[in-house]
């Protein structure tokens, strides 16, 4: 069995210590789903809501919430963050795919900083829809890939 590094030996929560880690390329690929009426989406797509631009307030939500994210996740370390990219896929007739991809140049990985702006970006949606549509579900918040560091590649296999 794996041990749990955010735990010590006496069973306590811990945060990791990376001071003696080599700074490494990072990138992590998280995504989430939000689902809706099809006439929901319509207005997102056409911009007919009248909370606004929907799309680009989620983009921005999600790239400031990848960069709070150790102020929300207590054991995450503060990193400097290289770049932050949030895509959304409207190519469904009832949800938005929303991929967010976070890059730095540190110590420690980004994976929860890309789950973070993908689960923001999709609350923000919510949020800004739910005056047409409270049944909206945001659902298969994952993490798709990662790079670098020690552990290297991950890759979501269909079905994890």
């Amino acid at each position: 069995m794996t041990k749990l590094t955010h735990i010590n030996s006496r069973g306590e929560a811990q945060m990791v210590n990376v001071g003696q880690k080599g700074d490494t390329k990072r990138v992590a690929v998280a995504k989430g789903r939000i689902t809706m009426k099809p006439s929901t989406l319509e207005q997102i797509k056409t911009g007919g809501l009248e909370k606004g631009d929907v799309l680009s307030v989620a983009k921005v939500a999600g790239i400031m919430a990848a960069k709070k994210t150790p102020h929300l996740i207590p054991l995450c370390h503060p990193i400097l963050i290289d770049n932050i990219a949030i895509e959304f896929d409207l190519s469904g007739n009832d949800s938005i795919e929303i991929t967010a991809r976070v890059e730095s140049t540190g110590k420690t990985g980004v994976e929860m900083e890309a789950m973070v702006a993908a689960s923001v970006s999709a609350l923000t949606i919510y949020d800004m829809g739910k005056s047409v549509d409270r049944g909206m579900t945001i659902a298969e918040i994952c993490l798709e890939s990662k790079k670098g560091g020690k552990s290297g590649i991950y890759r979501r296999k269909r079905g994890d």
